[in-house]
C-alpha cells in the first residue's frame, strides 16, 4: 500500500478561495489514478521520484507530459487525467485541491492552463515557500480554517511568484492590474445596481476592450463574472443567515425578489428557498 496522509477541509464558506481536499503520498511503483474528472482545481508538487500525466487540452486531445521532482502539475475542473508514477521510482507528491473567484487570475499569472499544465519554477526561493505551505496544510489539519486558507493564499502568492517571472510581459502586466481593479471594484459594489460600463469606466477602458482582456484572464464576460459572484455570495447568505429570499436579493442588488429568484435558478438549477432547504447550516 501507498503511504499517504489525506485530509477534506470542514468548511465551505469561502467564495474567492476556498480549500476542499489536501494531502501527501509516496506512492507505490506504478500507482495510477485515473480516468477521472474533478470539479475543482488540483494541485500536485512532486517531491521526488517521476511519473506520467495524461490530461486533455482545451481542444480534448489527451497530450503525455513527464514529471519529475521539483515539477508539478494543475489539474483542471472538468478535465479528464489520468497520472501514473513510475515502476522504479515512483512519485512522493503532496496535493492540494481548491476553487475561488480568484483562482483563474493567479493561475492565468503563473502561466498554467489545460493547454500547459506543468508546474516549472523559475525561482529557486519561492517554489521552495511553496512546497512549504503545501506541506503545512498538509501537516495541520487540525488547524482552523481561517488559519489554513491564511496558508493557501500564501501558497497561491507562492506559486505565481516562484513560476510567473518570465511569463509575464509589461503588456500582461498593465493587464492584470485593470483585472484586478475591476475585481475589487465588484467586490465593493456588487450589492449596487452596477453596470458593466460603470466597471470598465473605473479601470478607464471602453467598454469593448475591457470585455476582451476580462475573459481573457477569467474565462468568463463581465456579465458572466458579476452574475456568478453576485449568486455565491447569495447562496453564502442563504447557507449561514436566516435573512428573508426578499433581503437576499437586496444584499446582492437585486430589488425585485422575482428577477433575483430567477437569476440564482439559472446558476443553481433550484430556486433559492430550495437551495436553502437542502444546504442551510442551522444556527
Amino acid at each position: 500500500m501507498s503511504n499517504y496522509i489525506f485530509s477534506i477541509f470542514p468548511n465551505e464558506s469561502f467564495v474567492d478561495l476556498g480549500l476542499y481536499q489536501f494531502g501527501w503520498e509516496q506512492c507505490v511503483p506504478s500507482h495510477c489514478y485515473g480516468p477521472a474528472c474533478r470539479n475543482h482545481f488540483l494541485f500536485h508538487y512532486v517531491l521526488s521520484g517521476t511519473g506520467t500525466l495524461f490530461a486533455n487540452d482545451s481542444n480534448g486531445n489527451t497530450k503525455t507530459y513527464q514529471i519529475r521532482s521539483g515539477q508539478g502539475f494543475m489539474i483542471f475542473p472538468g478535465q479528464i487525467t489520468t497520472y501514473i508514477a513510475d515502476l522504479k521510482l515512483p512519485w512522493e507528491y503532496t496535493w492540494l485541491e481548491f476553487d475561488g473567484l480568484r483562482v483563474k487570475e493567479a493561475l492565468n499569472i503563473a502561466g498554467l492552463s489545460p493547454d500547459t499544465p506543468v508546474y516549472h519554477a523559475k525561482l529557486k526561493d519561492w517554489r521552495e515557500t511553496m512546497k512549504n505551505e503545501m506541506l503545512y496544510i498538509t501537516q495541520h489539519n487540525d488547524a482552523t480554517p481561517f488559519h489554513l486558507i491564511g496558508h493557501l493564499y500564501l501558497f497561491l502568492d507562492a506559486l505565481t511568484r516562484s513560476s510567473a517571472s518570465v511569463l509575464l510581459t509589461n503588456g500582461s502586466k498593465l493587464q492584470d492590474f485593470y483585472i484586478r481593479e475591476a475585481l475589487s471594484f465588484i467586490e465593493q459594489h456588487f450589492q449596487n445596481n452596477i453596470s458593466i460600463e460603470d466597471i470598465s469606466n473605473t479601470c478607464g477602458l471602453n467598454r469593448s476592450y475591457f470585455g476582451k482582456i476580462f475573459k481573457d484572464a477569467l474565462g468568463k464576460s463581465p456579465q458572466e463574472f458579476l452574475l456568478h459572484y453576485r449568486m455565491t455570495k447569495a447562496a453564502e447568505l442563504l447557507k449561514l443567515t436566516k435573512l428573508s429570499i426578499a433581503d437576499v436579493g437586496k444584499a446582492v442588488g437585486y430589488e425585485n425578489q422575482l428577477h433575483f429568484s430567477r437569476a440564482f435558478k439559472n446558476i443553481y438549477k433550484i430556486s433559492p428557498r430550495e437551495w436553502r432547504n437542502q444546504n442551510q447550516v442551522h444556527i
